[in-house]
């Protein structure tokens, strides 16, 4: 195989043993160094852990390598395992991390770890994970971290050099091997000069119509449609229904593989992928979180298959799925980041416009910005496209599962490791000290709640070590022997209720059954106590709070009843309730893997688990029928 620069300078550094971080675009063809340390590892019959930031990356590099290394590939999600002792395992960062912590043993066999996506440590919610498996990294594992173009690579290397002292090797791409050429839709005209758009009359509302034509007549299909909402994702799908952008024959061939893919996935009786077929068999389709798993694979692969030619989709869907197109749009150049609505960070946009031009087929990618000019200005524009992209920076905010399973280990000397950080590496002296306060404020609140006593564990704080984010709660409540009490139904509502987020403003269902009022009223008495907890700690941001908006579903799941029919007991998108409920099974699992869990309530566990992880939830089935 011919490789480009980068990837061979990479290739080479591997062979010498050096651990690499490999900076370079998206689209630019990081995988096949991925796949070279893999292929060397099965040669020489040592393992390789490959993690990645999100199960849908996680399962489709399963299948993408299966198909190159057949049973030498297995996968451990959180509600996946298959062929868990392989010699090259693909793994949630957060199933990496809790293996590095609670199990390092079990890491031995291993020489390689790859980290997919490794600027994901910057993100805001699930950064820490990131920074957690690095600093605790066993010494024998070398890293090879892909990352999408950051300017401080140096710094981020430097700071993995300086806490496993061994040397670490930078490769950086700035070239895209397939260049982008940018388009503007403004005042429902469109140019390919930013600098044209001060020329335009601005009074005009850009019409989708204008933009899908301007594409078609171009060629410049098949395309990727980006919006940030997923409601506006499938309004703007049934707006350009008028069009039909496939020949007879295309058409029989897509409704042929539609419909090939719906009974493999047990689709044909849903009602969401029934009402996509007259979209599908145009050529159109969306894409998003809230639709049925299944669903969403199978529309990737009529994707993939080339005869979808345009597909309007959420973020997500540029998140390393392999899905190139020849051009890329934006409904807009703000999104909503955590608390409000901002313009798009630069790594952001070029995470999503990377995914213009596929190589070998096309000699340059198209990307169509749509944009209101009362909304964002030039000089925004400009720096979203032509600047720098940011800084990745720490995000550590340990959990106390975390600290807990570094006192076992380190007692009082935990607070050594905290240099170890990015965190320390990157702040100034007074981010340094606060961050070193919280950690101190977090473990003063679990000796007090007594989590730890007399320098070791108590049996509340071992089990509390092994239920990551939702670890306070769960302890408390097997504390208070509530856990033992429940049966297979409550233990759903509970899981349900630990991992739900509800929407702003969402409503609480109406006519929730007593059992689950009563668990309900226990939750929220002990999630108050930890909150004044937290308060009077100054410990931010608080754990999170219990929500009961899927406890009337997930009992009518429990009872047997059918994914379609519990639907009605709440406002949540069918997607979402199977996430919730996959989350939930996970969180059970954990509860289920702590020592001091009695026979019984593993038993009671188990059976809840049977029940919730069954047709539409089967995530390994999913999987397996894939």
């Amino acid at each position: 195989m011919i490789y480009d620069r980068f990837q061979q300078e990479a290739i080479d550094y591997i062979n010498q043993g050096y651990s690499v971080i490999v900076s370079a675009p998206t689209g630019a063809g990081k995988t096949a160094i991925a796949e070279h340390v893999i292929y060397q590892s099965i040669q020489k019959n040592i393992g390789v852990i490959y993690t990645a930031p999100i199960k849908a990356l996680s399962n489709q590099k399963y299948r993408d390598f299966q198909n190159q290394f057949g049973d030498k590939i297995g996968i451990l999600t959180g509600d996946v395992s298959i062929n868990s002792f392989a010699p090259v395992l693909i793994m949630t960062t957060e199933i990496f991390r809790n293996k590095i912590l609670d199990e390092p043993e079990s890491l031995k066999k291993y020489s390689w770890v790859i980290f997919d996506e490794i600027h994901y440590i910057d993100n805001p919610e699930r950064g820490t994970v990131w920074e957690e498996s690095l600093i605790f990294l066993p010494a024998h594992l070398k890293i090879l971290g892909l990352s999408a173009t950051i300017p401080n690579i140096k710094q981020f290397s430097s700071w993995i050099e300086s806490i496993h002292n061994k040397p670490v090797k930078m490769v950086i791409e700035e070239k895209r091997p397939v260049p982008l050429h940018f388009f503007f839709q403004c005042g429902n005209e469109i140019v390919d000069k930013l600098e044209q758009i001060k020329k335009l009359r601005h009074g005009k509302p850009n019409k989708l119509y204008t933009l899908i034509n301007y594409l078609r007549i171009k060629e410049a299909l098949p395309a990727i449609y980006f919006v940030f909402s997923r409601r506006r994702s499938e309004e703007l799908a049934w707006e350009i229904m008028n069009f039909d952008f496939l020949n007879a024959k295309e058409k029989n061939e897509i409704t042929n593989l539609y419909l090939s893919l719906c009974e493999r996935f047990n689709l044909t009786a849903e009602k969401s992928a029934r009402e996509l077929q007259p979209l599908i068999q145009r050529g159109i389709a969306f894409h998003h979180a809230g639709m049925l798993p299944t669903l969403k694979e199978a529309i990737e692969r009529l994707f993939t298959s080339r005869l979808l030619k345009v597909i309007f989709t959420t973020e997500t869907f540029a998140l390393g799925i392999n899905m190139p197109s020849r051009s890329v749009m934006f409904d807009d150049l703000r999104k909503f980041y955590g608390r409000y609505v901002r313009n798009l960070k630069t790594r952001d946009f070029y995470q999503m416009a990377g995914r213009a031009g596929r190589r070998g087929i096309d000699t340059q990618g198209f990307v169509y910005c749509r944009f209101n000019p009362y909304k964002i200005t030039y000089e925004e524009i400009k720096r979203i496209i032509y600047g720098a992209p940011e800084e990745v920076k720490s995000q550590l905010n340990t959990s106390y599962a975390t600290i807990l399973n570094l006192y076992e280990k380190y007692r009082d000397k935990l607070f050594k490791i905290y240099p170890l950080s990015l965190h320390y590496f990157q702040s100034r002296k007074n981010e340094q000290k606060e961050a070193l306060r919280l950690m101190a404020a977090k473990l003063k609140l679990l000796q007090e709640s007594g989590y730890i006593n007399n320098g070791a564990l108590t049996q509340k704080g071992s089990f509390a070590k092994t239920v990551y984010g939702y670890e306070l709660l769960m302890a408390e409540l097997y504390e208070q022997g509530i856990l033992e009490q429940l049966d297979e139904f409550g233990l759903g509502v509970i899981a349900s209720s630990a991992v739900f987020e509800p929407r702003k403003n969402q409503f609480m269902p109406v006519g929730i059954s007593k059992a689950s009022r009563g668990i309900r009223r226990i939750c929220e008495e002990i999630y108050e106590g930890i909150k004044h907890k937290e308060q009077r700690y100054k410990i931010y941001p608080f754990s999170k709070a219990p929500a009961f908006h899927l406890c009337m579903a997930m009992e009518s799941w429990l009872r047997g009843t059918a994914f379609d029919k519990i639907l009605r007991f709440t406002d949540t998108d069918e997607g979402e309730v199977v996430r919730y409920f996959r989350m939930s099974v996970q969180i059970l699992r954990e509860i289920n893997d702590a020592p001091v869990v009695s026979p019984v309530l593993k038993e009671r566990i188990k059976e809840s688990i049977k029940v919730i992880n069954r047709d539409i939830v089967d995530a390994e089935k999913q999987l397996r029928e894939g």
